[in-house]
């Protein structure tokens, strides 16, 4: 067992400006997929993107996250918040992000720079597929460093307790006065470990040898569904909103779904058209 070090979430403050650790991750998860992906258009000369067209998709990325991640945190998790108060919208200080929805802003953003350049979609997205798991584990990181998305209760020895001044809500079904929480599965870092490290490695060796095109972003898709629906079973439900159905439907889990079954459908249909078309090249 553990017990949850003290991390100021704001690592540096000038005068009224507060930087904050999950910024600083966000940060470094851009830095890291524009470092990889130069270096691995480098490796494969044959890729239809320059080096300079892909720091220019890079800027629509960066927008697709931020915009998306925030757009669907709010649709996804705070809509009776954005009824309340339509303007919750923009205050972004406020904090929360949507992986789904920022997967979604990237979409967009992916076919437009691809409409404007005349490229084809599955190539700039079996691209950034591998690129993206560091990012995703930075920002398990970062909520971490936040203290927020813990796991339910464990007996489990790596559980952590944290101190119920900072997150009473962890110490609700606890005696009054009482210091620190039971121990927690900390499943930012399991999230960390799995979307981050454990992704990145699996989509690294898939592309260490050439495979159709789709491929690559139906892997992707498919096994961050399994590991984000996986966690989700030991993750507290979010405050706001609870268990959506059976007492275990959790809104991550629910959003996981389309994704596989989308990640699915492009997988199996990026190697038969690729059986398809390898036959016809014979036959013809």
């Amino acid at each position: 067992m553990f017990y949850y070090p003290y991390i100021d979430p704001i690592a540096l403050s000038i005068g009224p400006i507060h930087i904050r650790w999950y910024g600083i991750m966000y940060l470094l998860g851009f830095l890291s997929t524009w470092w990889l992906g130069r270096k691995r258009l480098r490796q494969f000369r044959s890729s239809l993107i320059t080096i300079n067209q892909f720091d220019d998709f890079l800027f629509y990325g960066i927008l697709g996250v931020i915009i998306g991640g925030r757009i669907g945190y709010v649709i996804f998790y705070q809509t009776a918040g954005l009824l309340r108060d339509p303007l919750y919208l923009l205050r972004i200080w406020e904090g929360g992000m949507s992986f789904h929805g920022g997967l979604l802003g990237v979409l967009i953003a992916t076919k437009i720079f691809t409409r404007r350049h005349h490229l084809p979609l599955f190539h700039i997205t079996d691209l950034i597929a591998p690129l993206t798991p560091i990012g995703l584990g930075l920002g398990r990181i970062g909520n971490f460093i936040n203290g927020e998305l813990w796991g339910q209760p464990t007996t489990m020895p790596w559980g952590i307790r944290v101190p119920c001044n900072r997150f009473p809500a962890q110490c609700d079904d606890l005696m009054p006065n009482a210091l620190w929480s039971q121990p927690l599965h900390p499943s930012q870092l399991y999230e960390a470990t799995l979307e981050g490290i454990g992704l990145f490695l699996l989509l690294r060796w898939f592309t260490s040898k050439p495979q159709p095109e789709m491929a690559t972003s139906g892997l992707f898709l498919i096994a961050y569904a399994l590991a984000r629906g996986c966690i989700e079973i030991i993750r507290q439900p979010d405050v706001q909103l609870g268990y959506l159905a059976y007492g275990w439907l959790t809104m991550g889990q629910l959003l996981t779904i389309p994704m596989f079954i989308g990640g699915l459908t492009i997988f199996i249909t990026a190697y038969l058209r690729n059986s398809l078309t390898r036959r016809y090249k014979i036959d013809y």
